[in-house]
């Protein structure tokens, strides 16, 4: 803690700045060496200090699955959440997943598998007091809803808690970094990580860097990335980053595309499936993602971009939104599940 007060010190504003003095000035030239070792230091420290505890906030499926990646890579994890019932039912969650991982890896050697099981398990524990468990974390990432005001709140009451070394990230798909970072007094120590569903098998990770972000930070969140086992990619803090700027307004130009008559979405579909080698349809995506997920994303966008043509909202996909048919999770959107 002396180091890292003294490196806090060292980046403060002066109202006088340390210039090389003369040796007719001795104890100057000394506090100038003094400075600059001391400014040396504390960047070979932030630099060199890896991440071992992790704090995520948000017990769903996102943060449930970095929760776990987390843990197998032998990082000391607190899955946190506003309930204990959430909670339960996250580790419920992760530790089905590990035993399913476990088959597959230790198809020979069951016992190994559930020595596996258990030490990850023992790399994670849980809480509903998110203030008192950031006070020793080293990264905390936030996969909770998309509401912008709730993440600044969140933020807001865990910046004046968490000690100085802490970095913040958020888990977002498309709201900017830098607006939810706002409500913190550590831009320098904010980024970006989105991970993709399911997280213990996408390896993709997308890490953002706002313009306040320091490259020790970025850094270190790329370091952790790679820890992970993911393939992390740069990103600026735009909207949708890569990923969804690219494939979001794909989604929509398709529906469109619907919209206008020039192809049924079942043609579409198979049309980018055999075509293009996609995986999914953009209909079959749009459903898969949620139509409310899709609408929540392009809406934010429009409001801050509205002469962007790309940005425009779809009156189909409002209409099926407004009628509950939001994909596989209801039963129904652009298709019909049983």
């Amino acid at each position: 803690m002396a180091e890292q007060r003294a490196c806090e010190h060292s980046d403060l504003p002066h109202t006088e700045e340390i210039r090389p003095a003369s040796v007719a000035d001795p104890h100057r030239a000394m506090a100038f060496f003094t400075h600059q070792i001391t400014r040396t230091l504390c960047s070979s420290a932030v630099r060199n200090a890896a991440i071992k505890h992790v704090t995520v906030i948000g017990g769903g499926l996102m943060g449930s699955g970095i929760a776990q990646v987390a843990a197998v890579t032998g990082h000391s994890v607190v899955l946190v959440d506003t309930s204990e019932d959430i909670l339960k039912n996250s580790a419920k969650n992760i530790q089905g997943s590990l035993k399913r991982v476990a088959k597959k890896k230790f198809a020979d050697k069951p016992e190994a598998g559930e020595e596996f099981v258990q030490k990850v398990l023992n790399n994670i524990s849980t809480s509903t007091d998110a203030a008192s468990v950031v006070q020793k974390t080293d990264l905390v990432v936030e996969a909770i809803v998309e509401n912008l005001k709730v993440k600044q709140a969140l933020f807001s009451t865990l910046d004046k808690v968490a000690p100085a070394h802490t970095i913040f990230v958020s888990n977002t798909s498309s709201l900017p970094i830098a607006d939810i970072a706002s409500s913190t007094a550590r831009l320098d120590r904010f980024g970006g990580l989105h991970f993709f569903n399911p997280v213990p098998m996408m390896k993709l990770v997308e890490v953002i860097k706002m313009g306040a972000t320091s490259q020790q930070t970025f850094d270190a969140l790329l370091d952790f990335t790679k820890a992970l086992g993911k393939h992390p990619v740069s990103c600026k803090d735009t909207p949708g980053f890569i990923v969804n700027r690219l494939l979001v307004p794909y989604m929509l130009e398709a529906v469109r595309l619907y919209e206008r008559g020039h192809g049924s979405k079942e043609d579409i579909d198979v049309a980018m499936k055999l075509g293009a080698g996609y995986p999914m349809g953009p209909f079959e995506l749009l459903d898969y993602v949620g139509l409310d997920t899709s609408k929540f994303i392009i809406d934010g966008w429009y409001e801050k971009e509205p002469e962007n043509p790309l940005f425009a909202p779809s009156p189909l996909v409002n209409k099926l939104v407004a009628e509950g048919k939001l994909g596989k999770k209801t039963g129904e959107g652009f298709y019909k599940y049983k």
